[in-house]
């Protein structure tokens, strides 16, 4: 039986956002009702099309889900509906889709416990509350699309479907953590999601590596991306491949692959910031070595090395994947009288798996449920201010972006997360550099983006490759409901803290592992960072110019991706693990995360076998669309009339009161006969105006636009201040530094930052000896032995201890 399938949702309104969030619900058993205009929800006329006609996004948002259609006059009948549901997840802020009017405070009044997710553009409130806007307008403001692309422009930006994933899944974890906390207090929560805010989880740390290091980061080319090179997308012999070195000794074995000694011994070459100062030179060494030999062949070379490096597939090739469709990546899907397959729902419980695939409704067709749940009782409603997650208590192995993103989500939503880390080994994120100088100046407690990942948590090390430290690990988790790890598969088992033994101590326990390419995998051993995930994902295949090579949208996409994703899965454990008292093993594949943003391509290819098409800055549904330049160095906005009834404010706005009133040009398929002219009139208009204010005459005129940022604009975004996106922290060794709130709230404030990030081992004595009963002098006697400890240890300390542990 589905994990969620004692849960009643309506979907009501048109946006992606709410469809997917909806979507994943019915994949783990839910009754999704989808609440439809006799005409349809408008999503189902987007592109890309399948032959007969369905649409390919429209698809992957909706499978396992049920039709009703109501007219404007149906208000009882939904009145009914959401009477009767335990959610509500409502994108009316987006698109009403002619939506009945309902009074929804009077049903709350009669159904205190209903959970309500709606969401908005841009939020309730600020300056940007009433724009207009597109996926790519939002991408643009929250500085997705401007370091993307050839140097000297324009910038190039995917298509449009990421904000619609990236809202839908933090609407899931609002609602889901609604849910948990319903279960304790019996309260329906209302959460109010900004889809702006939504995508800054993607862009946030390189925004805040800004405030730290100041206004470095430009357009540098493409497949080119500070803060080290190579990361990128490369030519071979056959097939194109994704390159990332970060670290010195993945720099050497990638160097000695190709048989470039002298790039490897080059004492000039050795960090990623300086190879980025000659990268024309060193492209000029590695793109003939390259083309020597394919992909599939520099891969299975890379293994070997240990270097993060991965076959770029194109959409076929994810189809055609046998371990993509074995793991339920890949999913067999109808929709109408066509059978395709589609991307899966990744969030992979082995105990209450999602459903593998399913039918798409026709407008107004009930499904049957595939098992369905009797109704959990709500308790009595109390008045608290509890937050949703309390009592909930995570023990957190996780480093980096992916796993603490994850975990920090949960302890903002009220978890208690105990971050274990080691003075051997802590959170690489503090810093790798072992060099005296680092160590002894405690540098590793002055990162920011350590300390943006890793609020509200407590920390505290233990070394556990020995079995007192072992032993105090056990112990926490015998009490725990969740434990998270983002490591190589195989770490946690070799420790003797594999899910088999654990499950033992803990039958209740929810383990998720966070790896690359997921535990079972062929893949296992494969290096990956958060680019690694998004060049082996399909999406770069579909990005940038017709007959272009693949093209990289970030430096690092995938990390924020899988973290969210690990959210969501754990979510619907706990649930079914505070229902039933049993826990769950959850083998997240970080890699499979990023699948859904290619998932309308993999629609439309499995069912009419033609090449995606690219557009570049076009789009296929919206004319004009494109990323125009401004008035001065580098400035850029993105402009989308992204429905007929905007096309004449556009064209007045320009001048051109004989495009607005020309009949031929009502319809963006006539329009796309003269988009050239269109767009050199737009250029004309843009590029003598400086871009906030050609943003602004836009707006005010109801086109949808976006400057296009670099991130370290948002740190002053008007937007974000107006609504406390942004809070200040105070800590030890940093002082006062900016936090990126949650995209969701609860009421007019943001979920509090209520701790600071933990400095290493911080909370040791609070937590061994507060919670575990250890004596001072058992603490005294772990701290002398370098089992628990507050300082990193220098290289040839690590030395020492590695000679001591062998011998």
């Amino acid at each position: 039986m589905g994990a969620l399938s004692h849960l009643r949702i309506v979907e009501i309104g048109s946006a992606a956002a709410t469809s997917y969030c909806a979507r994943l619900f019915a994949d783990f058993g839910a009754d999704v009702q989808k609440i439809e205009p006799p005409e349809g929800d408008p999503l189902r006329r987007t592109a890309p099309l399948t032959p007969q006609g369905h649409s390919a996004w429209f698809a992957f948002l909706n499978f396992n889900k049920s039709s009703v259609v109501l007219a404007k006059s149906d208000a009882a009948r939904l009145r009914e509906l959401i009477e009767s549901c335990d959610i509500l997840l409502d994108g009316r802020g987006i698109a009403a889709a002619d939506c009945p009017d309902i009074d929804l405070a009077a049903i709350k009044r009669d159904n205190p416990g209903l959970i309500h997710l709606d969401l908005a553009w841009f939020g309730d409130r600020g300056p940007y509350a009433d724009y207009v806007a597109t996926d790519s307008t939002i991408r643009a403001l929250t500085g997705l699309v401007k370091l993307v692309g050839p140097e000297q422009g324009p910038p190039m930006h995917a298509p449009d479907f990421q904000i619609g994933i990236l809202g839908g899944l933090w609407g899931f974890i609002a609602a889901a953590s609604s849910v948990l906390g319903r279960m304790q207090d019996g309260r329906g929560r209302e959460s109010h999601l900004s889809l702006f805010e939504a995508s800054i989880a993607v862009t946030e740390y390189i925004m805040f590596e800004a405030f730290q290091r100041g206004d470095i980061m430009r357009r540098i080319g493409v497949i080119r991306f500070w803060p080290t090179f190579p990361v990128g997308i490369y030519e071979t012999k056959q097939g194109w491949l994704g390159v990332t070195t970060v670290t010195p000794a993945q720099w050497r074995a990638f160097c000695e692959m190709l048989g470039l000694n002298e790039l490897r011994d080059d004492p000039t070459l050795v960090m990623g910031v300086d190879r980025l100062q000659r990268v024309a030179e060193i492209e000029g060494k590695i793109l003939p070595k390259l083309k020597q030999r394919t992909a599939q062949e520099w891969f299975t070379e890379g293994l070997k090395r240990k270097i993060p490096i991965v076959p770029v597939p194109e959409i076929s090739d994810l189809i055609a994947d046998e371990e993509k469709r074995a793991r339920g990546a890949i999913v067999p899907i109808t929709v109408g009288d066509e059978a395709g397959f589609s991307a899966g729902t990744m969030q992979r419980l082995t105990a209450t798996p999602p459903l593998r695939g399913g039918r798409v409704p026709d407008i107004g067709e009930q499904q049957a449920r595939h098992e369905a749940a009797p109704r959990v009782p709500v308790p009595k409603p109390a008045v608290t201010n509890r937050l949703p997650l309390a009592g909930i208590r995570v023990v957190d192995f996780s480093m980096g972006w992916a796993g603490p993103i994850c975990t920090r989500t949960l302890a903002d939503l009220g978890a208690d997360v105990i971050k274990i880390e080691a003075t051997q080994y802590p959170d690489w994120w503090r810093g790798v550099d072992r060099r005296p100088a680092y160590v002894l100046e405690q540098m590793y407690e002055k990162s920011v983006r350590y300390c943006i990942m890793n609020r509200n948590k407590r920390g505290i090390t233990l070394d556990l490759t020995r079995p007192k430290g072992l032993a105090l690990a056990k112990r926490l988790l015998a009490d725990a409901d969740l434990v998270v790890d983002n490591y190589s598969v195989e770490v946690l088992p070799k420790l003797g803290l594999g899910y088999e033994v654990l499950s033992k101590i803990n039958p209740k326990l929810v383990m998720m592992s966070m790896s690359a390419f997921g535990v079972g995998s062929v893949h296992r051993d494969c290096r990956a960072y958060g680019s690694t995930l998004e060049q082996g994902s399909g999406l770069p295949s579909v990005v940038g110019d017709p007959g272009g090579p693949p093209v990289m949208s970030h430096t690092a996409f995938g990390d924020a991706v899988g973290g969210l994703n690990g959210a969501v899965a754990v979510l619907t454990a706990l649930i079914h693990a505070r229902l039933t008292g049993q826990g769950q093993f959850i083998d997240l594949a970080q890699i499979e995360c990023m699948m859904p943003f290619a998932a309308p391509w993999i629609v439309a290819h499995s069912i009419d076998g033609k090449p995606p098409a690219k557009y570049g800055n076009r789009h296929p549904d919206f004319v004009p669309h494109g990323c125009f330049r401004c008035d001065g160095d580098d400035n850029w906005i993105v402009v989308a009339v992204s429905d007929d009834a905007m096309w004449p404010k556009l064209a007045r706005l320009l001048g051109r009161d004989d495009w607005a009133t020309n009949e031929t040009l009502k319809t963006a398929a006539g329009r796309r006969a003269i988009e050239a002219e269109i767009e050199a009139a737009i250029s004309a208009w843009t590029s003598s105006r400086d871009a906030d204010a050609a943003m602004t005459a836009l707006q005010s005129a109801g086109v949808a636009s976006g400057v296009a940022r670099l991130p370290i604009d948002l740190l002053k975004d008007p937007q974000l201040h107006a609504r406390g996106f942004i809070q200040q922290v105070d800590r030890a060794f940093i002082g006062k530094h900016p936090q990126p709130s949650m995209p969701f709230r609860e009421g007019e404030a943001p979920f509090a930052i209520r701790s600071v990030p933990p400095t290493l081992g911080e909370h040791n004595r609070e937590i061994l000896s507060g919670m575990l009963g250890l004596s001072d002098a058992e603490v005294e006697e772990l701290t002398r032995e370098g089992i628990i400890g507050t300082e990193m240890l220098m290289e040839e300390q690590l030395v020492k201890e590695k000679k001591r542990a062998a011998g």
